[in-house]
């Protein structure tokens, strides 16, 4: 096939890094399950494999499709969205720089910031990332290295301008980094937009069965600081000296889910905004937040650089905190669990799951707040759940 025209997402998806097997003609990338590789003489590397923390075949696959549907010049593939994130911040920060991180990270990512990268004397200062006046008082050029942005944001489910952002980190000397979770690669492209780094956890959308724990990092093919142009090799070392790298099966799941990332994507929001129409009209909701809606205050942005607006809702009930948390386990259809982007729709209070390690930091939710992540089931059956839970404990 030869076209001008750059092949389609699903099409990238289902064929990027994943041709059929030279020796069998297999069309589904095996799983490689091996430690080590047969050289052919001392240092005779068949394809560079020598061993699976430095490479794998079954994980290269994985690494070239990411890079592939992000646009980026280099993919890694880690045994976590944390590992991968961990990776990020080794490879490009010293003890005495400086991070900027969002008023509302994920729990996890602001656990490590805050926890682990403080105590090898990295620093770091919160901002709004919707407001890039207050990212960039936030920057302290010459120390800032890193702008970490969350689009959309877990969970309150803010929007930030990622031109905006990845402008005003590298007038300063630092790169941007996008958390491309919630909105993943099909819904939106942070690398076409100026960022330099984007990373996922996989375990979400991106595997998309609840079945595999993962992470990924994609590098710019050009990132907007040339101190950093070396970035992804500098990546690529850590990756390895680190060691936290996705394992075969997991690598092979994570790619098989890829295949249907943008049909899943597509019924997610179709879900979620009808989910969202319920929630706007019953009496016991004091706010939906998402950002499909008019009146979010992301949402001409959010219009503007995705494609859709995502499966992940959140919102409060005007009874406070004790409703939340009865509502949340007053559902039988909806899961009760951490996780989100799974086929499965999983309900949860992030206040005292996913973000209850930020309880007490600038980063703690609102105690009525419930997050939903939107599966794709029959969205009737979904709204007729949510409706008797609201309905006797909203």
């Amino acid at each position: 096939m030869t076209t001008q025209r750059p092949r389609g997402f699903s099409t990238t998806a289902i064929h990027a890094g994943q041709e059929a097997d030279e020796s069998t003609g297999a069309v589904v990338t095996p799983i490689y399950q091996v430690s080590t590789f047969k050289q052919d003489g001392v240092g005779g590397l068949r394809g560079g494999y020598e061993y699976s923390r430095s490479a794998n075949p079954t994980r290269a696959a994985l690494e070239e499709c990411l890079a592939a549907l992000e646009r980026g010049s280099r993919g890694f593939a880690f045994a976590s969205g944390l590992a991968g994130q961990d990776c990020v911040v080794r490879s490009l920060v010293g003890p005495g720089d400086h991070l900027v991180v969002p008023t509302d990270a994920y729990g996890g990512t602001y656990r490590y910031v805050n926890r682990v990268a403080r105590a090898h004397g990295v620093e770091h200062t919160v901002a709004p990332m919707a407001d890039v006046a207050a990212v960039q008082a936030a920057i302290e050029p010459g120390r800032t290295k890193l702008v970490w942005v969350e689009t959309p944001s877990n969970p309150l489910l803010g929007v930030a301008d990622i031109a905006a952002l990845a402008a005003v980190a590298h007038e300063a000397g630092a790169l941007l980094v996008v958390d491309n979770t919630f909105a993943t690669s099909y819904l939106q492209q942070p690398l076409a937009l100026g960022a330099d780094i984007v990373t996922h956890s996989t375990t979400k959308y991106a595997g998309g069965h609840s079945d595999v724990v993962g992470g990924a990092v994609v590098v710019a093919q050009e990132v907007g600081v040339a101190a950093y142009a070396d970035a992804a090799e500098r990546i690529a070392f850590h990756q390895n000296a680190i060691g936290a790298v996705s394992g075969p099966f997991d690598a092979w799941l994570v790619l098989r889910g890829l295949k249907t990332l943008a049909v899943r994507m597509e019924r997610h929001c179709d879900n979620a905004e009808r989910i969202v129409e319920f929630l706007s009209g019953h009496d016991a909701v004091s706010q939906v937040l998402y950002p499909g809606l008019a009146g979010h205050a992301g949402h001409e942005v959010a219009a503007r650089q995705m494609r859709r607006f995502g499966g992940m809702v959140s919102f409060r009930l005007r009874r406070g905190e004790d409703a939340a948390v009865k509502a949340c386990a007053a559902v039988s259809l909806w899961t009760l669990g951490e996780s989100l982007g799974g086929v499965e729709s999983l309900i949860e209070h992030p206040g005292r799951m996913t973000h209850a390690s930020v309880v007490g930091t600038a980063l703690e939710v609102p105690g009525d707040l419930i997050r939903l992540s939107v599966g794709i089931e029959d969205v009737e059956d979904l709204i007729d759940d949510l409706r008797e839970a609201l309905d006797i404990h909203g």
